[in-house]
């Protein structure tokens, strides 16, 4: 809960900037809120922004081409509570002066606090809305509460889809993002949607919400060093471990001799508390969800230090870095079986970002491949490192005083969140030289 002193009236700078993404495009392309905009992007983002907004203001929606809903990952919509008017609501994720006066408590879904999604987070997806909209598209960003289990949020994105109609619709989706569409094309009433491009998504899952729930991941400790009077461990304990969503991408077992970490007798018994129940909700979920039609097609990042194996220890997990995945999600989870996939040499947080990316997506979009991308990638890498929970407890340790930080320095700090940790890769001498191909994606059906 929050602390005595911050009260709903509470308000910060990040509650003052909360203009939607249509607001900001027009203020991008005539000047306006320079000074505020440009602090808030960094001067390079923002004058490569303006760029991009006067592009688009100078290009008509070509009505050859669907309507294009982008999809966010975990992380992706800001969350708060509405404030009467003419007051600004007020933003808890991602604002890190609320951190720091510890209400980030208020995100927990035991606080039982009336949190909604607050609009789309601009610095990861407003580029690739404004190159989609620079190509020809109209462009509409979807926020959503990402705490709240994938089926529910699924169901919500359906709902959407049915409300445009018979209004003939695409996807690109992020990270989780492609999960919820993955639910929600599944549900009655979705025919419309003509295509769907999966960027990075954790199909099969991911270590990164393995580590969030035992609170090594680098996200959770950078939050936890803004508050000096609770830890990272506790933040998980009470917060982050209260979200389906994150128990719904913890990998499945699909290989000979690994865990099953579905089932929480896998886990450490040190840590902060799990629930059961919420494993079990997972469970149904990824059993439950069905496989991706000739609608859908894959973007996989790869070439980045990603966690793509863990093991069990006495006091942890210890996980093995290696290059195959974009640095949250291996590559053979973000490839789909029965779809085409793509593979960029791209980071996860980047896979919005990228320009090369963009425009392999517009070219998805049109003709359902592209030529900007391979379909295939073999990894001549042999190197790895391995790291444990306990050392990762080491890392992110020191608490940050927000105040002293210069705009720059803020900036970096929320713009780095999802850095992961740089580790030096060797090969193992003991290890047989090797190299294969990922997969082999087939063909678009289209």
């Amino acid at each position: 809960m929050s602390r005595p002193g911050t009260t709903a009236q509470h308000i910060t700078p990040y509650d003052r900037f909360s203009w939607s993404d249509t607001e900001i495009e027009g203020m991008l392309a005539c000047g306006e809120h320079r000074q505020e905009l440009a602090a808030y992007f960094g001067q390079t983002e923002y004058l490569d922004l303006v760029r991009l907004a006067r592009k688009a203001g100078r290009t008509e929606a070509r009505e050859a081409d669907p309507h294009v809903v982008v999809v966010p990952g975990i992380l992706g919509s800001q969350l708060g509570i509405v404030r009467p008017p003419p007051l600004p609501n007020d933003v808890l994720w991602l604002d890190p002066i609320d951190i720091q006066v510890g209400r980030l408590g208020l995100l927990g879904l035991d606080a039982g606090a009336p949190v909604i999604p607050l609009g789309v987070v601009l610095y990861s997806h407003l580029k690739l809305r404004l190159r989609l909209r620079a190509a020809g598209f109209s462009v509409t960003l979807h926020d959503y509460d990402w705490r709240l289990g994938i089926e529910q949020t699924g169901a919500a994105l359906a709902q959407r889809l049915r409300q445009q109609g018979s209004r003939r619709l695409a996807i690109v989706a992020h990270s989780m993002g492609g999960l919820l569409s993955r639910t929600a094309l599944a549900l009655p009433g979705t025919q419309h949607v003509e295509r769907v491009v999966l960027l990075g998504t954790p199909n099969r899952g991911s270590f990164a919400p393995v580590q969030a729930l035992r609170g090594t991941y680098a996200v959770v400790r950078k939050i936890a060093r803004l508050d000096g009077a609770t830890t990272a461990e506790r933040l998980t304990e009470e917060v982050f471990n209260s979200f389906p969503s994150l128990y719904q991408m913890v990998p499945a077992s699909g290989r000979k001799g690994a865990a099953d970490l579905l089932d929480p007798r896998a886990w450490p018994a040190s840590g902060p508390a799990l629930r059961a129940t919420l494993f079990e909700r997972a469970r149904r979920f990824r059993e439950g969800l069905k496989p991706p039609d000739q609608r859908f097609v894959a973007i996989a990042g790869v070439g980045q230090e990603t966690v793509t194996a863990a093991s069990k220890v006495r006091d942890g997990f210890v996980y093995t870095v290696t290059r195959r995945g974009d640095g949250t999600v291996p590559a053979d989870s973000a490839a789909l079986d029965g779809a085409n996939t793509y593979f960029a040499n791209t980071a996860h947080s980047d896979l919005t970002r990228d320009a090369h990316v963009a425009s392999a997506i517009v070219d998805l979009l049109r003709k359902g491949s592209t030529k900007r991308l391979p379909t295939r990638w073999t990894s001549h890498s042999r190197a790895q490192a391995r790291v444990s929970d306990r050392e990762l407890r080491r890392t992110h340790a020191e608490k940050v005083d927000w105040a002293s930080l210069t705009p720059a320095q803020r900036r970096d700090f929320l713009q780095d969140l999802n850095e992961p940790l740089q580790l030096r890769l060797r090969v193992r001498a003991n290890r047989k030289r090797a190299s294969r191909p990922l997969r082999r994606a087939t063909r678009s059906r289209d």
